[in-house]
């Protein structure tokens, strides 16, 4: 995940925390889009993707807490909320809307950081006991098997571990070098039929795929609708 740039809305209508908080996650590897107010942060939902959203709770117009209540209902994004110190049963109800982490006003954008990262590492966490889709393919990384259209076909221990990493990062490219890190294999054409092999348990049409991909030049990379 840290080789991927995370795309962040900061959502706040103070214009000078917008711009410290744009330069600082600019820093530190993130790209940032901003909004001044809840509309603004809507416009921008409506047409780019985020990984996450910061966003203050006293703006005018449309509050933070009514902006969290509306876009967790239509989308699964983390955020996390700026209030004000001392605000303990405002933090709460921000929770109970759907928030995934709070920071009192004025902070230090090192704890930002640092919060930011525990929910990246939260947000890509796979669970193991429970069973991922992939198309029609269903994985269940427990047993280590895939079901497709009722044939079941089990993976090895290198297989699961480049699929936990690829559920994790979908859309993400990984080179024949990285693959090779993660699954333990060193030859890259020992890499090459692992994916090959991937691809016959999980794609309708191997010789076609539609999620497992090569990006030539580059790697692989797994889609997931």
């Amino acid at each position: 995940m840290e080789n991927k740039k995370l795309h962040i809305l900061v959502v706040d209508d103070d214009n000078r925390i917008r711009i410290l908080l744009k330069e600082f996650l600019n820093e530190n590897n993130f790209i940032v889009s901003t909004a001044e107010n809840s509309e603004g942060a809507k416009k921008k939902l409506d047409y780019l993707k985020f990984d996450i959203i910061i966003l203050d709770v006293m703006m005018p117009g449309q509050s933070g807490y009514e902006l969290t209540k509306e876009i967790k209902k239509k989308i699964k994004i983390p955020i996390i909320l700026l209030t004000a110190k001392g605000e303990v049963e405002n933090r709460i109800k921000g929770l109970e809307l759907g928030a995934d982490d709070y920071i009192g006003k004025p902070f230090e954008p090192k704890e930002l950081l640092l919060r930011i990262k525990n929910i990246i590492k939260n947000t890509n966490k796979i669970n193991l006991e429970t069973n991922y889709f992939v198309g029609e393919a269903k994985i269940d990384l427990n047993k280590m098997d895939i079901s497709l259209k009722n044939n079941n076909k089990k993976i090895n221990n290198s297989e699961k571990k480049v699929l936990i990493e690829m559920l994790s990062n979908p859309g993400k490219t990984y080179s024949r070098e990285e693959i090779g890190k993660i699954s333990g294999i060193t030859q890259e054409r020992s890499i090459d039929v692992m994916i090959t092999r991937l691809r016959q348990k999980l794609e309708v049409n191997p010789r076609n795929p539609k999620y497992l991909q090569t990006i030539r030049g580059s790697g692989y990379v797994l889609w997931i609708e």
